[in-house]
């Protein structure tokens, strides 16, 4: 190949790799917040479900009771509400039939999972209107629960049948109609499931009923009181058996409700031993438990895990790990069952704050990641809480940014994980203030409690709250897959140093030691030199940065 074709190759290759994914229209009506969607509210679903075993079917309806807003926010072009409502209920579901303020029946069009309801009359800001959707269908089987998601018809070890609900990626209208956006949640919800009446029905909040039908299948009445996000409304339907407890924390008498499978109840009293130490772990890191009116609960499940609010999936098959591994290869990974310490995590990062747009879906997963490290710091020390997740860097893979592409339903990499939590960690370092911290977060709990937010608005408090310049250090780990070299060079007595393979302005401060004592360096992208009397240079392992030693002649 010449040297033409050579360099043409070489642009091709990374003009191709420049390329942004290609979006269809349905990934930009589900992903934004369309004109259809912004003028109303969701206040209420009130979620009637008959589940079918046998044939793996489900039938009922969704009352969705709604605000009149007419303006989403100020950057809304729309000046009065329109009339028409967005809904979504993914294929193969067929919607049946739709009535207004439960009389008039009323059209609607769409095929695919996205619907278009006609409202009628006039929509006045800030009345209350309510829309029931009837619908039937065979929904979506989850193939590899909780990562591709559906609905799981599954069997125990003694062939009882046992139901659940994986849906984070595909969310709640992959087994329901709904306004199926994180940006808004339902204020509360209810959730009446019919299923065999042999069998136990366990939900989100605190049962309120439960109705014996006469065709051998019983209604229970699930409700919580606070907003839930529409992928963590869940039932799990099975042979369960219970035990309680309670914890006396930071917001009074929290009730501990355990549903597990009859034949793993002795393992589970057990196991489920870890879930105070928890709770005041991070009670003390981050606040008051956020649901302490829907209590806490932990249900066995035939997946492996998911942060259903108030009814955190469990299915690590009562070991510790996470399936038995340790993620950090340091060995304090395998102190702790990794489903009920992270999934619980989530219950403040996730389910208390929640995100606006999948796409800044590290504020859930790289806070309850770092929640890990904590709770390991609670139990043996900070050293070994620090060992933990910078030993989690191996599991970074840095193949794309963190966030992704915005209102286009896109999560991003699954660095929002550890690349995400080992920023924070970072970040710790360089505050170097474990009360200023820890108010930081307890902080970011309070002041967006129950509510949905962006990355922007997490960066700008915890810019405000620490008082530190930490722009570029979220630009460089969240919004680009480069780990900066601190790029430095011994010679004459003298240390050189300098950032590469950054952002442009990177200035994040560097932990060194010198054989003797610790330093900060300030590096920026261009060489510095200070004083250096010894040839030993040890960067700080709680800073997520590649060293670099050059030998190249230095030109400042």
């Amino acid at each position: 190949m010449n040297r033409f074709f050579l360099l043409l190759f070489i642009f091709l290759l990374g003009f191709a790799k420049a390329q942004k994914p290609k979006y269809t229209l349905f990934d930009t009506l589900k992903g934004s917040v369309t004109d259809q969607r912004s003028w109303w509210d969701v206040l209420h679903y009130d979620l009637h479900v008959a589940l079918n075993y046998k044939d793996s079917t489900i039938k009922g309806y969704n009352k969705i009771t709604y605000k009149v807003l007419g303006k989403y926010c100020a950057d809304c072009k729309l000046k009065e509400p329109v009339s028409v409502l967005q809904i979504d209920l993914l294929d193969p579901l067929e919607i049946d039939s739709i009535y207004f303020d439960s009389k008039k029946h009323i059209a609607w069009h769409g095929a695919k999972g996205l619907y278009w309801v006609n409202a009628p009359g006039t929509q006045k800001i800030n009345d209350k209107h309510e829309v029931k959707i009837y619908y039937h269908g065979k929904p979506i089987a989850a193939k590899h629960a909780p990562w591709d998601g559906g609905v799981i018809w599954s069997k125990d070890s003694k062939n009882n049948p046992w139901i659940s609900i994986a849906c984070q990626g595909m969310a709640g209208s992959v087994w329901y109609p709904c306004k199926d956006h994180q940006y808004d949640e339902p204020d509360s919800s209810s959730l009446h499931i019919t299923a065999p009446q042999d069998l136990i029905t366990v939900s989100n909040g605190r049962l309120r009923s439960k109705k014996i039908n006469t065709d051998g299948t019983a209604t229970y009445n699930w409700a919580v009181v606070n907003p839930i996000n529409n992928y963590n409304i869940i039932p799990y339907i099975g042979k369960y058996v219970n035990f309680k407890d309670t914890f006396n924390g930071k917001g009074g008498v929290l009730d501990l409700d355990f549903w597990v499978i009859e034949e793993n109840l002795e393992k589970a009293k057990v196991q489920f031993l870890q879930v105070k130490p928890m709770l005041r772990c991070f009670e003390n890191w981050f606040g008051k438990y956020p649901f302490y009116e829907d209590g806490y609960k932990l249900v066995e499940a035939p997946f492996l895990g998911m942060e259903h609010q108030s009814a955190v999936a469990y299915g690590n098959k009562y070991i510790n790990g996470y399936k038995g591994r340790d993620l950090s290869a340091t060995g304090w990974g395998m102190k702790w069952d990794f489903i009920i310490i992270h999934e619980s995590g989530h219950e403040w990062f996730g389910n208390n704050i929640t995100v606006k747009d999948v796409a800044d879906n590290w504020v859930h997963e790289g806070f309850t990641a770092y929640s890990e490290n904590l709770f390991t710091e609670s139990l043996y020390g900070k050293k070994a809480g620090a060992e933990y997740v910078t030993g989690t860097q191996r599991e970074i893979k840095n193949d794309k940014p963190v966030i992704s592409d915005y209102d286009v339903n896109r999560d991003g990499s699954s660095d929002k994980y550890y690349k995400a939590s080992n920023m924070l960690h970072t970040i710790r370092n360089i505050v170097n203030n474990d009360s200023l911290w820890k108010a930081m977060l307890q902080g970011l709990n309070k002041t967006f409690w129950h509510q949905t937010v962006s990355t922007k608005q997490v960066e700008d408090y915890m810019i405000a709250f620490l008082k530190k310049d930490l722009q570029k250090i979220f630009d460089q780990y969240l919004r680009t897959i480069k780990v900066p070299d601190l790029e430095y060079k011994i010679k004459n007595g003298r240390l050189w140093y300098r950032w590469n393979n950054c952002v442009a302005g990177f200035n994040m401060p560097l932990k060194i030691n010198d054989g003797t004592k610790d330093f900060l360096l300030q590096p920026t992208e261009t060489w510095q030199e200070i004083k250096y009397n010894t040839t030993k240079f040890i960067p700080d392992f709680n800073f997520y940065v590649n060293t670099k030693l050059v030998s190249k002649e230095i030109k400042k």
